[in-house]
């Protein structure tokens, strides 16, 4: 391939005037290989066979322990006595009919998903090379390929969940090669910024700005080729990406930016629906309307599954039949004051809940009342469990294995998955045997490739794509999924 710097510089500085360089950018419009496949085809959305699954990420680290609790007398004994201050009062949690488990309090806006039988708790999942027992894993030598790698790091952990690897220089994510194996017309699109879930070998994820915002160039909306000077600008930026290059890096960068302004040219108007505003969904902004003030979502997540519903509400005009989303929510690492010192239901982790369980119970609420819940499933993700044992500061530490959430219409609910850990300090499931171990740190039972693969089955991979989407789920044998959806 021929290359010109000075071509090169003059495509990039183009590309940098012309797109904002906000939250309301294209992402891949600013990296090579990435807004080159963004161009969608003319194929909208068939009601009969769409499906969206959604990914919403919980950085630094979420206590699934205090997320979902058993309430059976002997294990409930277990648990109050570790975790002393930070226990969560049996009565306080929400009764989940049907099995011996509660959710915290805060997490009150999804008693309705598990009265409908559409919400599943999925009991210690974390990334795996293998099957793995609490003798090989004291067995193994460093480095040794059977353990994944850097455990308890944040951003290794984050990159093992994201990749659906054990390997932390895993450059793909999991949601960005069943878009490619899947062949899906979008990319995954991501209403949370860059991340590596939705990286595939050919695009990255494309970033969509918050209900209110421009997406798109600044003077080139359709609003403003009302102005002749505007008019002829964007005249002439069509008319420069449409020349052909003399080199091939040249030719890539110029489709990309034509597919850009052409993807925001149909999606602008979308994007930029805010609760009450013009264009907007009544179903859905009622369904948003308990974190909803004077016409502005009260929480990031909230706002982020607002942009995600109207996408799927009009998955015609966003086009193709599967779409991957990602959304996330920050602030887990909930090393002190975890809670409120004498009162468990309050504090950091109470009010992380709050607005994750808000936010995913107004989702839920909107894809029913559009008729498209059985066809969107949401799951959770994070970093990492925390330790069983609390510290002295009112909080936890890093831990491996955790409890997820999924919800949605196809989701078979009224029951737990996979196997709760055993609330032991040095028991089978924790890492440690010297006293000065004994934290708590579950190893998993169920690997992030099996959570995937059964999230992925019900998206439409078959066995074929699974293994090549997550490279580790053959070494799992015939217990590839688990029976959730």
């Amino acid at each position: 391939m021929n290359s010109h710097s000075n071509d090169n510089d003059f495509l990039v500085s183009n590309r940098r005037r012309w797109l904002q360089r906000s939250g309301a950018t294209l992402a891949g419009a600013l990296g090579m290989g990435s807004v080159g496949n963004l161009m969608l085809m003319p194929r909208s959305a068939r009601a009969a066979d769409y499906k969206a699954l959604v990914c919403v990420f919980l950085y630094g680290g979420n206590d699934g322990l205090n997320t979902i609790v058993p309430t059976d007398t002997a294990r409930y004994a277990q648990y109050a006595g570790v975790r002393k201050g930070l226990a969560i009062p049996q009565a306080s949690l929400g009764a989940l009919a049907g099995v011996n488990y509660g959710l915290h309090p805060s997490l009150s806006a999804l008693a309705p998903v598990w009265a409908d039988g559409k919400l599943a708790p999925v009991f210690n999942v974390g990334p795996l090379h293998q099957p793995l027992t609490k003798a090989q894993y004291r067995a193994a030598t460093p480095n040794s390929a059977s353990v994944p790698d850097s455990l308890f790091s944040h951003s290794d952990q984050q990159i093992l969940w994201e990749t659906g690897t054990a390997d932390s220089l895993t450059r793909t994510g999991w949601g960005g090669r069943a878009a490619e194996a899947l062949a899906t017309v979008n990319p995954v699109i991501s209403v949370a910024g860059t991340a590596r879930f939705g990286l595939s070998s050919l695009q990255t994820p494309l970033v969509l700005p918050g209900p209110g915002a421009t997406f798109g160039a600044y003077g080139m909306q359709p609003a403003d080729l009302a102005w002749a000077p505007n008019a002829a600008r964007k005249a002439a930026i069509d008319a420069l990406y449409a020349q052909a290059q003399d080199v091939t890096l040249g030719d890539a960068y110029t489709q990309a930016q034509r597919n850009a302004f052409t993807m925001s040219e149909r999606l602008g108007a979308l994007v930029k629906v805010t609760p009450g505003g013009a264009g907007a969904s009544a179903v859905i902004d009622a369904a948003f309307a308990p974190i909803t003030v004077s016409g502005k979502i009260t929480t990031p997540l909230g706002n982020q599954l607002y942009q995600i519903a109207k996408l799927v509400a009009n998955n015609a005009t966003v086009q193709g039949n599967k779409q991957v989303f990602f959304a996330s929510m920050g602030g887990f690492d909930t090393h002190a004051n975890q809670v409120v010192t004498g009162s468990p239901t309050e504090g950091e982790h109470a009010k992380l809940l709050k607005g994750l369980g808000d936010a995913l119970g107004a989702f839920y609420g909107a894809l029913k009342g559009l008729g498209l819940g059985d066809a969107v499933t949401t799951f959770t993700q994070s970093d990492f469990g925390r330790t069983f044992a609390t510290n002295n500061s009112t909080g936890t530490d890093h831990a491996w294995g955790n409890q997820h959430l999924v919800l949605g219409g196809a989701v078979k609910g009224g029951a737990t998955y996979g196997t709760y850990p055993e609330l032991a300090l040095g028991g089978n499931d924790d890492v440690g045997k010297d006293s000065w171990e004994l934290q708590g740190r579950w190893i998993p039972t169920t690997s992030v490739d099996q959570y995937a693969a059964t999230l992925l089955g019900w998206f439409g991979a078959n066995e074929s794509q699974l293994d090549s989407v997550l490279p580790n789920l053959a070494n799992f044998g015939t217990a590839r999924k688990l029976a959730f959806l």
